[in-house]
């Protein structure tokens, strides 16, 4: 009997990371992520699983993040009731980002269905709730870097160090069939390596099949060293002091709050950068610090990088709503970190309201921003936004510093996928947009990967698994039915468009020279939404 593998999410896009193995003797989860970017994508977590929770034996978890753990307590809600096998320092982040998570639906579902009730449309549910977040931590199980672990009957794993975030891992699986064992490399997210936050990247050598992120797959980035990467978020600084206001840096609420603060602190003990008040407005990242503190030691350096957060009274952290409120009554030099990384939930979205208008703020965007999102309209250099349904002019000073990715440039993923040499079988490449994606592809190809033993799934894509060969990854037939048509995934979609086309009628009935001639454009319009609700004619 063939293996299966079965790409549930993270294909085709960056975010929902989750694939199906099917063994012989087990039904595995590798990863359970939540959908971030558009609203269709995301609209992908309220939907029913496209296979049986009930069904699946053991989750193994390569990293804390909520594109790919976001959806466990989701999972377990509808019946999953086996071990989710994580190390220790990824349960305890789930412990403090699980049950945020179902907090933060909770809050926007209340306020939705407010908003609902007057327009009279129907109530929603959240995906989940926080207490749904909390009963999901007692299903982890701890597992140690290097050991083996048996997952199921026929099927064995062993988790490395993946240099990402705290706890983050790629994950081995060998798995017993009829034929002989068949091995399977899940990169999970790959760092980039020489970096004071997180360890290097390690794994085996010699596996049959390579399933391999693609994030930054078309892209070099700059590998700068500490002390550069310091000096360019210095320059940064000082150059948003000169502005003359504050500068608010969207994060996300693990590992990257905890290098920020940590780089920020550093810099104003050495009298780099004028000294400020650091408010950290993120409930998640906050208590996410505390682990850091706890369990931030790194075992390629051997110290704690995170120990000295707090030094110096600088750093504020804001728990309550109301403690965030007050911060808006601060003006001139002050910083703010909050969530989300990508604009499009929690308190950062506030502080946008408030700065986007003011031409002395800086909005500092330190990570990737997937399409769809309003971080990346924002990078995109829009000069009008929607945020909550209300318009915002953009005059502020918009500075991305993509030096904090914990993400492997495409350089390091060739030279990571190089050391897992000789991979006999195929390669699978996903969590990557498609330009990604094409890139890493070709790379891999001229660092002397055989083009024939690349495949790039599309969501929900299914590859029957004979062996340790190529020839033995190919797609069954019939083929899954798919939520999705491929390429869907990475398109601003018709929401985006609504926004756009709801700013634009502003600005050019605001630009009309006179009231007829703003009458004119609305009646051309309601014309053609009238040609649009007339039923069609047959002919």
């Amino acid at each position: 009997m063939s293996i299966t593998l079965t790409f549930h999410g993270a294909a085709g896009c960056v975010t929902g990371s989750c694939v199906e193995v099917e063994t012989p003797k087990a039904r595995l989860l590798i990863d359970c992520g939540m959908f971030q970017g558009p609203k269709t994508l995301k609209a992908l977590n309220y939907g029913d699983f496209p296979f049986d929770p009930q069904t699946v034996d053991a989750v193994l978890l390569t990293h804390a993040h909520l594109d790919h753990a976001g959806l466990l307590p989701k999972l377990v809600k509808a019946g999953f009731k086996g071990p989710i096998h994580a190390t220790a320092a990824t349960r305890d982040l789930c412990g403090v980002m699980l049950p945020d998570a179902g907090g933060i639906q909770e809050t926007e579902v209340r306020h939705l269905n407010r908003r609902n009730l007057r327009r009279g449309l129907p109530q929603v549910e959240p995906i989940y709730t926080a207490r749904d977040g909390e009963r999901t931590i007692r299903q982890f199980s701890k597992v140690k870097l290097g050991v083996p672990v048996e997952i199921a009957p026929g099927v064995r794993a062993i988790y490395w160090e993946a240099g990402h975030i705290l706890g983050a891992t790629s994950i081995e699986l060998r798995v017993e069939t009829e034929e002989g064992e068949t091995s399977f490399l899940f990169s999970g997210d790959i760092g980039q390596g020489g970096r004071d936050y997180a360890a290097d990247p390690e794994g085996p050598a010699g596996v049959d099949h390579l399933i391999l992120e693609s994030t930054y797959g078309n892209r070099d980035r700059l590998n700068l060293a500490p002390p550069e990467r310091r000096a360019a978020l210095a320059q940064e600084l000082r150059d948003a002091h000169a502005a003359g206001g504050p500068v608010l840096i969207p994060t996300f609420a693990v590992e990257r709050a905890q290098e920020l603060i940590a780089d920020l602190v550093a810099l104003m003990e050495a009298g780099e950068v004028p000294e400020a008040d650091i408010f950290l407005d993120s409930p998640l990242a906050i208590e996410a610090t505390e682990v850091f503190q706890q369990r931030g030691y790194n075992r390629t350096t051997g110290v704690n990088p995170f120990d000295r957060l707090r030094a110096g009274g600088r750093l504020n952290f804001l728990r309550k709503p109301a403690e965030s409120d007050r911060i808006d009554r601060l003006r001139g030099w002050h910083i703010i970190l909050a969530g989300s990384g990508m604009c499009d939930a929690g308190r950062v979205r506030k502080h946008l309201k408030r700065l986007l208008w003011r031409r002395e703020a800086t909005v500092l965007l330190s990570g990737y921003q997937a399409v769809g999102t309003l971080g990346r309209i924002l990078e995109d250099g829009a000069s009008r936004v929607s945020i909550q349904g209300e318009e915002v002019q953009v005059r502020a000073r918009i500075r991305a510093l993509d030096i904090y990715s914990g993400h492997a440039d495409a350089g390091g993923l060739v030279a990571w996928a190089k050391a897992r040499a000789p991979v006999s079988g195929a390669v699978f490449l996903c969590h990557g947009e498609p330009e990604a994606l094409e890139g890493l592809s070709a790379r891999l190809v001229g660092a002397g990967f055989d083009g024939a033993s690349i495949r790039v799934p599309d969501l929900d894509a299914a590859y029957e698994i004979s062996g340790a060969t190529v020839d033995g990854a190919k797609p069954p037939a019939p083929q899954r039915a798919r939520r999705l048509a491929p390429g869907q995934a990475v398109k601003a979609d018709w929401h985006n468009a609504r926004v756009a086309l709801n700013m634009a009628l502003n600005a050019a009935l605001a630009e009309a020279p006179t009231d007829a001639a703003r009458e004119a454009l609305l009646a051309r319009l309601t014309g053609v939404l009238g040609e649009q609700s007339e039923p069609s004619q047959a002919p």
